[in-house]
């Protein structure tokens, strides 16, 4: 063998030896630390029995009025994620946030992440908790969800507000993301843990989150997010919008529908929110100039118009 030929093979040995040992310690790393991370967390909520597992609701603050918190899809920390709102709302009314399977503190989900499946799940949890009426509010997948949710429990939701909420229309949402299949890799490896360090939190200076907040979000991001359950999520989003195609909420059902002002990757994300609007006797619609967390950066106006839809619309 030439010589210069085997100087390159070798340095690219050592390159392939480096590197396996470095994902390895990664790996290794993730999987101790994560471990430690959630066993030290402080625990929140109720673990309540659903279908022979286990999943977390949180209960705040009091009122004759109850309103069930549905989380946006991958939130890794539902609880920590609504932090500001819960806070906004406790002061008069009773508050139950629902982490579902593979969500926040509750355990990964055997069934597959499909609507019907996750909706029962849900309503099971809630019914834990003793309450027939409740207003059913959510970021983001819950618009989705909770059209099935209120066709199957027309007498329980007396209201529905939505956060920048999913429609049926929306287009594209059979395209499975790239990143979604390498995703067991790239969790396996601790790859995650790298990512999500070196891109900073994203909530650090926002005064609405807590250090316990934040805190939450960043053990559970690692223990949840690309996590078996939410990785069927994704891969079913195209069946469950398929499936919800001219599903509407029913006419009497109050709605009020909160969204960003312009969604980049949705032109007429307005337009599709007026008209499901349209669908209902009672309903409002309120644009705001923020980006789909809307609970983050704008928490004192969603609260506000949370706060003078429910009390305009429904008697306690």
């Amino acid at each position: 063998m030439k010589k210069p030929l085997k100087i390159t093979l070798i340095s690219l040995g050592t390159v392939a030896a480096v590197l396996a040992a470095t994902l390895t310690t990664t790996a290794v790393v993730n999987l101790v630390r994560t471990e430690q991370e959630v066993a030290a967390l402080e625990p929140y909520g109720t673990l309540v029995e659903v279908e022979g597992k286990r999943m977390n609701v949180a209960e705040f603050g009091s009122g004759d009025r109850t309103i069930v918190l549905t989380p946006g899809a991958g939130t890794a920390s539902p609880v920590a994620d609504f932090a500001p709102v819960i806070r906004g709302l406790a002061d008069e009314a009773r508050i139950l946030v629902v982490e579902p399977f593979g969500y926040g503190l509750s355990d990964q989900a055997d069934s597959p992440r499909t609507t019907e499946n996750i909706v029962r799940e849900i309503h099971t949890a809630i019914s834990s908790f003793g309450v027939d009426e409740y207003v059913l509010m959510g970021h983001s997948i819950t618009g989705l969800y909770a059209l099935e949710y209120v066709a199957q429990y027309p007498d329980e939701v007396t209201a529905f507000v939505g956060i920048d909420t999913s429609v049926p229309e929306q287009p594209g949402m059979d395209q499975v993301p790239a990143i979604i299949e390498a995703a067991p890799v790239i969790r396996g490896l601790g790859l995650l843990r790298v990512m999500t360090s070196l891109g900073g939190d994203p909530l650090a200076d926002n005064p609405a989150y807590t250090d316990t907040d934040r805190e939450r979000i960043s053990v559970l991001t690692a223990r949840n997010t690309m996590a078996p359950s939410y990785l069927d999520e994704v891969h079913m989003l195209g069946r469950n919008f398929a499936a919800a195609a001219g599903q509407t909420f029913p006419r009497e059902l109050p709605v009020l529908l909160m969204y960003q002002r312009e969604n980049p990757a949705f032109p007429t994300w307005t337009e599709m929110h007026e008209a499901q609007a349209a669908t209902v006797d009672h309903a409002l619609t309120l644009e705001i100039d923020a980006d789909h967390y809307l609970h983050h950066t704008r928490s004192d106006e969603v609260v506000a118009a949370t706060r003078a839809f429910l009390a305009d619309t429904l008697q306690t």
